[in-house]
């Protein structure tokens, strides 16, 4: 693996190998692009197959963070970070300080979130070091579950998007088949229902889906079933790569709008529902609602102000779908281009700012 090659490609700006013997720590901090501000993105433990595949996971996810952050409209840039380890038996308190001391060194290019692998007990272990992270106990001053914000997120962007498709963005009377009712899409679907929706729900978690049947009357779908049924909307909040070649025919909705990551299998399976006309909310942009509260707290979170920028996702896929139509292009590569287009105007504006800086200097000397 050509390592420089690799951040050459996309324009990484750097890697940091964390290694202490003590706890068995073995992480990697990649830091993306840091153009809008801070890194933020979260950390994953996970067993990889080889320290290559952990290099690529870090690369391929800190490169994601920057397109959320910027599509989200935060101050921030894109990283992330990858702890090689079982999660389950390899933990220990040496390890997460270890690693919130590597954090702490960076003195603020990378701020770190719980992800796939680590908790909140393990963000606060990581506190105990550095201030550079969020995620952590309510008791010192964190927003906690982030479930219900990024739910609200996704209600308002499925909103934005039932507007472009039906001419309205009330969802009263809409059926909304929803594919997993894990923590997200369960307050999802309470949103759904108090404006008057019609859910079917599945999930491989039985007791998930009586849960639902029961707080919100919602019809039920075996999981193979739910790509098929009559909906307006399809809400898939479980698994990724869902939109694929087997499933896009059984497809009758007109919006494809949840809460899942990377709901494409390929982008070509973009192309193709752009072309059948459905509407579809990139899931990096709609699904922004956790990233803009845990980012709320580096302000010393204020709940009232976080849920007023996650209403800002209703207009994040309206202009989404406005750049989609202006470049005739499928919504998923309209996304980037409103992320790489709010960078590129920084770069610019910094750029020419440092040029009338050098010229006042050249004057005065």
């Amino acid at each position: 693996m050509n390592i420089f090659q690799n951040l050459a490609e996309h324009d990484y700006e750097q890697l940091v190998f964390c290694h202490d013997e003590q706890s068995g720590l073995k992480a990697i901090i990649a830091i993306h692009d840091t153009t809008l501000g801070p890194a933020l993105g979260g950390t994953r433990m996970w067993t990889y197959d080889s320290e290559e595949a952990a290099i690529q996971d870090a690369l391929r996810l800190a490169r994601g963070m920057t397109y959320k952050n910027a599509a989200a409209g935060l101050s921030l840039g894109g990283g992330k970070a990858v702890i090689m380890g079982d999660p389950k038996k390899d933990k220990n308190e040496e390890m997460f300080r270890a690693f919130g001391r590597y954090i702490q060194g960076l003195n603020g290019r990378y701020i770190t979130a719980e992800d796939v692998g680590t908790s909140v007990q393990d963000m606060d272990l990581i506190h105990e070091e550095t201030n550079f992270v969020t995620g952590i106990s309510p008791a010192f001053g964190s927003s906690g579950n982030p479930s219900p914000v990024t739910a609200y997120g996704c209600y308002v962007g499925m909103k934005a998007a039932a507007k472009e498709a039906f001419g309205t963005d009330s969802l009263e009377g809409r059926t909304v088949a929803v594919q997993g009712v894990g923590n997200v899409a369960f307050e999802l679907c309470r949103y759904l229902h108090e404006e008057g929706a019609r859910l079917v729900v599945t999930d491989i978690n039985k007791e998930a889906v009586n849960r639902a049947v029961e707080a919100f009357d919602a019809n039920t779908a075996d999981p193979s079933d739910i790509y098929g049924v009559e909906a307006d909307i399809f809400s898939p909040c479980a698994l990724g790569a869902v939109i694929n070649d087997d499933t896009i025919p059984q497809l009758k909705v007109k919006v494809i709008a949840g809460s899942a990551n990377n709901q494409l299998k390929e982008n070509r399976h973009g192309d193709i529902i752009h072309e059948k006309g459905i509407v579809y909310a990139p899931d990096y942009v709609i699904n922004a609602g956790g990233v803009i509260n845990v980012a709320d707290e580096l302000y010393g979170y204020n709940k009232e102000r976080a849920l007023k920028k996650v209403e800002t996702i209703y207009n994040n896929v309206e202009k989404v779908i406005m750049i989609s139509k202006r470049d005739n292009i499928p919504t998923y590569m309209a996304a980037d281009r409103m992320a790489e287009e709010r960078i590129e105007k920084l770069k610019i504006s910094r750029s020419q700012f440092l040029l009338n800086d050098k010229h006042i200097l050249h004057h005065r000397i």
